[in-house]
């Protein structure tokens, strides 16, 4: 059993997780989940946009931990409607740099995506990403694109006339469980993305320089395919999510 307590208490006086490829020995964990528990650690997330998103409703009931250490996103078929999940830790966890990581077994079926990003409190009110933040989305995958990640910048605001984005792609390789570790190392001055511990992408578009925070979630939507061909439910696994920071005494 994952006890992300005891974790944090001693990865300042102990080596870091065996599992994590770090980028730098300077990184201590700062925030992590393990999904221990039978609950959705209330503390760390908040359901989140609850009520109609694209072509689904987000409810709470398609959010579940399994009571061994994983977190489960799912999309389901109620009726006439497709409910699926959203979580986000605004207001309880947000972070400015650092390294943020999941360990995830993605979706299997058509019509809906899956999600690791960070979303910025002020990006709604557009302007630089200097003062407003980016929309960095850590991965986003699609079952219709085979083996193919994505990874999408956008900054600006949503507004058609102020609207930028930035984004690039990675084949994946199979593992032997199915299970992924996806990654961002964000500094002042570039983001640096990595799949299964290989760099999948770098680049210093819109990097934002305030707290931003985490959100976990599935959509419905075009984009993803036709969600009636899909055999539901369809979930993605979260393992774990972790942030890594360099302490303030230390420079990068």
């Amino acid at each position: 059993m994952k006890v992300a307590a005891i974790l944090l208490a001693l990865v300042w006086f102990f080596p870091l997780f065996a599992d994590s490829d770090l980028p730098s020995d300077k990184y201590k964990l700062a925030w992590s989940d393990e999904f221990d528990g039978t609950e959705l650690d209330l503390s760390k997330w908040d359901y989140r946009g609850l009520g109609p998103r694209r072509d689904a409703i987000n409810v709470k009931d398609c959010v579940a931990l399994d009571g061994e250490g994983r977190l489960i996103l799912s999309t389901k078929r109620s009726g006439d409607e497709y409910h699926t999940a959203m979580i986000g830790t605004q207001g309880k966890y947000e972070a400015c740099y650092g390294y943020f990581e999941c360990r995830v077994k993605l979706q299997t079926q058509l019509g809906h995506w899956s999600a690791f990003w960070l979303q910025s409190p002020k990006f709604i009110d557009g302007g630089d990403p200097e003062n407003n933040g980016t929309e960095i989305d850590i991965f986003e995958y699609l079952i219709k694109n085979g083996k193919t990640i994505l990874f999408n910048l956008h900054w600006g605001g949503y507004g058609k006339e102020y609207h930028q984005t930035a984004g690039s792609s990675f084949e994946m390789k199979e593992t032997p469980d199915g299970y992924h570790v996806v990654a961002l190392e964000w500094t002042p001055n570039e983001y640096v993305f990595y799949v299964d511990g290989q760099e999948a992408w770098r680049t210093g578009k819109g990097v934002s320089q305030i707290k931003q925070y985490i959100i976990l979630s599935l959509e419905v939507g075009e984009w993803a395919g036709d969600i009636q061909q899909a055999a539901l439910p369809d979930s993605a696994v979260f393992d774990y999510v972790r942030v890594y920071q360099i302490p303030s005494n230390v420079k990068y």
